[in-house]
């Protein structure tokens, strides 16, 4: 009785199977982002925000106007897409949207009273996130290095193949 070859996935070679599910980077970061954004929901939940909310506030806890084309970089985000966000935030009355003084074209971002204090509720979510992740600090903060060069190699303009 004869065998039928094995499939060529299943061949032992001496080349790694490229197509390989478990050796594709974007797969292992899908499933990273999806189970660590996930642990955000239940920290979130009593300041009233979504993560992608939260990520906006982050940006203005570290400054306080912003024009939305300045937030939009900082999030890496179009603004068609931040102004949703925004209009959200603002009517939980997190932040107020108005011109900017410097520049009337430009919509200008603050940050109002309730907003400011949020951010002291908000101090405690990056320790329970180390906590549950098992990971202190330096080790975050490399694993954060290491995806920011992926992020800027990605972002490249440099020609695929």
């Amino acid at each position: 009785m004869s065998r039928s070859p094995r499939p060529a996935a299943a061949r032992t070679t001496r080349e790694p199977d490229l197509l390989a599910l478990d050796r594709q980077v974007c797969f292992a970061l899908a499933v990273a982002s999806r189970n660590v954004i996930g642990l955000y929901k239940p920290l979130l939940e009593p300041l009233g925000l979504t993560h992608p909310q939260y990520l906006v506030m982050l940006a203005l806890w570290e400054e306080s106007p912003l024009k939305v084309s300045e937030l939009a970089d900082r999030l890496s985000l179009e603004p068609a897409t931040l102004s949703p966000l925004l209009k959200r935030l603002e009517v939980a009355g997190m932040l107020t949207r108005g011109r900017d003084p410097h520049d009337e074209r430009a919509l200008a971002i603050t940050l109002t009273t309730k907003g400011r204090r949020a951010r002291r509720q908000a101090e405690r979510i990056p320790p329970a996130i180390m906590a549950r992740l098992g990971m202190g600090l330096p080790e975050l903060e490399a694993l954060r290095d290491g995806l920011t060069r992926l992020i800027d190699a990605a972002a490249s303009e440099a020609p695929l193949g």
